[in-house]
């Protein structure tokens, strides 16, 4: 099962690492920004199922970021500011929020409560089908399918888990070490992921030789390209 994705936004950056070790002990995937404009880059990037939004930031405050998201996505939002006036909870659930947490919360409940919406948020979500589209690759979240130029092609599990994992996260490196912790529990090694992924490439690539999605980043891992 591949980790729910959370974006911290918060441009105190002692605050995004602290939720960051957290979430990712609580095995959830963590993007951080400092300001909205690098959050509005990585939500449109990934496959973000929650966000921890601050309020008070420079530039766009979370505030107008949230009317920003909402015009777009219905992904939890769960705002965290130093200010516990009642008028800013009501003005940030009435925007949207689907909580609002004040900063003196430790971090193990604010773990707690990005579970709590994560669980809400899937108890009343209809089935739907979810598409991931990279232009000759297109992957069918509810059907488990592939598609490389219009023809389906059979991926076993774990190639789709890997092939999932990949896409739902552009660009973004993943080392050896990571990628057996996902996708293997920590059982395996290099080998184990250069067999999958040379599958996995025979399968997606034009020229499996010169691979233009998923690519070697040399002594690290391996990233998608998403091209």
């Amino acid at each position: 099962m591949n980790p729910k994705t959370i974006l911290v936004v918060d441009d105190d950056q002692s605050i995004a690492d602290l939720l960051r070790d957290f979430l990712e002990n609580d095995h959830f995937y963590v993007l951080t920004a400092s300001n909205t404009e690098e959050a509005w880059e990585a939500f449109q990037q990934s496959a973000v199922d929650c966000l921890i939004l601050d309020i008070m930031m420079p530039g766009e405050n979370g505030f107008a970021f949230c009317r920003r998201i909402r015009a777009k996505s219905d992904v939890p939002i769960l705002f965290l500011s130093a200010r516990s006036a009642d008028v800013d909870k009501i003005r940030g659930l009435t925007l949207g929020g689907d909580d609002y947490i004040v900063k003196t919360a430790s971090p193990g409940e604010i773990v707690a409560r990005v579970k709590a919406v994560l669980r809400r948020s899937a108890s009343n979500q209809p089935p739907t089908e979810t598409t991931l589209d990279f232009g000759r690759l297109t992957l069918n979240l509810t059907t488990r399918e592939l598609a490389v130029d219009g023809k389906n092609v059979m991926l076993t599990p774990k190639e789709y888990e890997l092939l999932r994992l990949f896409l739902e996260h552009p660009r973004h490196v993943f080392s050896y070490d990571q990628l057996l912790d996902k996708l293997w529990d920590g059982v395996g090694d290099k080998h184990t992921v250069r067999v999958h992924l040379s599958r996995l490439r025979e399968k997606i690539e034009a020229d499996p030789n010169d691979p233009q999605y998923i690519v070697n980043v040399w002594g690290i891992g391996y990233r998608f390209e998403g091209r």
